[in-house]
């Protein structure tokens, strides 16, 4: 045996408990238990560490919140307490997937998260924080892992996977939303996070049918009709589930028929038949049979009664007139047939006996204008995002017009419209400008109202106090008139550049003039809004409104129809309020002037 083949055996002597020790045999990374001064110490064997309440409390000197888990603000600098290393921006995991584990117990169900770091600041990369809680619920679980402080990831480890521990005693058919988010946490950069939202399994993919009781339902069902009298067979439950009776009911023709049903399990324990009398003979019934039990799912099946001869033998209708229908559309079709050959011969005799050529009358029919359907181009996965921005100056009527008219494009113009007043948490979380600059990028295409206000240089009231929250609302206040200019820079920068500038447009309300218009967006297309819906809708969609020979006729965007509709209505309703109170606002101007 060779020097070479020592070394090699050797080493992967050494590399074997290694892996063994922090990565699953999938090659999953799994937490392991080490302590939190081997963390700080940056000992080598702390690789990839689960934080306990203990290791919390032992830091801080007081346990973590039940509500919060093994987390508690500001991990990287509480636990590790090196403001050098957790300063730096690292941004949020990738492929964030939630796996389900058993669980003996079949009232819950137990998860497991996955994710892979992201290249960016992967050197800087201290840990994760893991939290789920249920939607609509108040109830947060988290989880806490660190790596030792003297880590410093390559960019080929962000292929790597690494696990949470498993979240048990989640409800059965319930939605949780989950949240990876890398450390350390920055103050003011964006996608330091990863959610996602799954639902765990219901009781019947956990435990099957035959073992959930709320879920369950006959599944083999059988109708059979003797004379007069109609018999249903079922299965029954598992004993099991503690069922011991049913209902049925059945409808038609606005009638009803509800049976109870309480089988006698001494005489068949699996399946139990029952009579359906009354029923009118010739009538096809829609019915429903379930467990009496709250909430329980039905199963729907159909009766179809037939009518009884004399003698006692049942006769169908059904035959007669699967025979009689398609006969009947047979002989209206060759009639129409035979009525096309007869009047166009009439038509060619009657040319031929007054002169006229065929192709004049060809090219006339040709000439005239043709309403037919356009379909929008299929090419486009989802409908075009478009941004609305408008100024705040110009009061709160104005702003309601803007907001009903983003109401009206969305639901009639087949348009996902990004409005700052309809994500106010998310402007919140990232701020005013950084969420205008992301919809800007993001967007496919940037709507400007321009208004009065707009050419205006608003200055911030003086707060009477200093504060966070009052310095927040000014941002707000101020965030989509400063988004308006940049967007002029932009259109500007795009104009030097020789770009396309579709992306964006500007336009008015009746009540505003085109000189509301700053001089930059006059470099794009702008329209006068109600009057131009349809050229909206054009530019959006990049369809033609006219083209040789035809048109492009749009329910309910014209200037006649789009009031028809609730939306409209409602945008119709908005601008004629902005409308009387720009009026007064320019009276009262005017008498201040004086």
């Amino acid at each position: 045996m060779g020097p070479w083949t020592l070394v090699l055996l050797q080493l992967s002597a050494l590399a074997g408990p290694l892996w063994a020790q922090g990565a699953d045999p999938d090659g999953a990374i799994s937490p392991q238990d080490c302590s939190l001064d081997c963390i700080q110490q940056g000992g080598p064997s702390c690789e990839y560490c689960r934080i306990t309440r203990s290791d919390v409390k032992k830091a801080l000197g007081f346990s973590s919140l039940q509500a919060f888990g093994n987390c508690v603000p500001w991990p990287c600098f509480e636990l590790l307490r090196d403001p050098k290393i957790c300063r730096h921006y690292v941004q949020a995991p990738n492929e964030v997937k939630v796996e389900f584990v058993n669980e003996p117990n079949p009232k819950s169900d137990t998860v497991v998260v996955s994710w892979k770091p992201s290249y960016y600041g992967i050197a800087f990369l201290r840990g994760f924080q893991v939290s789920l809680q249920a939607l609509g619920g108040t109830g947060v679980a988290c989880q806490l892992f660190l790596f030792h402080r003297n880590v410093s990831l390559p960019a080929s480890h962000a292929q790597r996977v690494y696990t949470s521990d498993p979240f048990p005693g989640l409800a059965l058919g319930t939605q949780y939303a989950v949240t990876v988010m890398a450390l350390p946490v920055p103050e003011k950069w964006e996608k330091f996070y990863h959610s996602e939202i799954f639902s765990t399994r219901s009781c019947t993919e956990k435990n099957g049918l035959e073992q959930c009781k709320k879920d369950w339902y006959p599944k083999h069902i059988e109708v059979q009709q003797e004379g007069s009298a109609v018999t249903v067979t079922f299965n029954l439950a598992p004993p099991n589930l503690g069922i011991s009776s049913y209902f049925s009911l059945c409808y038609a023709n606005g009638m009803k028929k509800y049976t109870d049903i309480t089988p006698n399990s001494t005489k068949n324990k699996t399946h139990h038949s029952y009579h359906l009398d009354d029923l009118q003979e010739g009538t096809n019934y829609t019915c429903e049979i379930a467990a009496n039990e709250v909430d329980a799912v039905r199963k729907t099946f159909s009766v179809q009664v037939l009518r009884i001869h004399k003698g006692g033998v049942p006769l169908s209708t059904t035959p007669s007139l699967a025979v009689v229908l398609p006969l009947c559309l047979a002989v209206v079709a060759i009639l129409g047939v035979l009525l096309v050959v007869f009047a166009r011969r009439r038509s060619k005799l009657r040319m031929k006996k007054l002169d006229i050529k065929p192709d004049i009358i060809k090219q006339h029919e040709e000439s005239r204008t043709q309403e037919e359907m356009v379909l929008l181009a299929r090419n486009r996965l989802k409908p075009p995002r478009l941004l609305i921005c408008y100024s705040s100056c110009d009061g709160p009527a104005h702003i309601n017009a803007v907001m009903k008219l983003g109401a009206f494009i969305q639901q009639h113009m087949a348009t996902q419209v990004c409005l700052d007043l309809w994500d106010s948490l998310s402007v919140a979380q990232e701020g005013s400008m950084a969420w205008h600059c992301r919809h800007i990028r993001e967007c496919d295409f940037i709507l400007v109202i321009c208004s009065w206000g707009l050419n205006q240089k608003p200055e911030p009231p003086e707060p009477e106090w200093d504060g966070e929250d009052e310095e927040a609302e000014r941002e707000l206040d101020f965030g989509s008139d400063a988004a308006v200019k940049l967007i002029g820079e932009e259109v500007c920068r795009a104009k030097a550049r020789g770009q396309d500038l579709s992306k964006y447009m500007a336009a008015i309300f009746k009540y505003s003039e085109e000189t509301d218009i700053p001089t930059e967006l006059r470099l794009v297309s702008h329209y006068t809004l109600t009057n131009d819906l349809a050229l909206l809708f054009s530019h959006l969609h990049g369809v033609a409104l006219h083209r040789p020979g035809g048109y492009l006729k749009i329910s309910h965007i014209s200037e006649e129809s789009y009031a028809n509709v609730p939306a409209g209505a409602a945008l119709q309703w908005a601008i004629d309020e902005a409308a009387m109170e720009m009026r007064a606002k320019q009276q009262n101007s005017v008498e201040e002037g004086n």
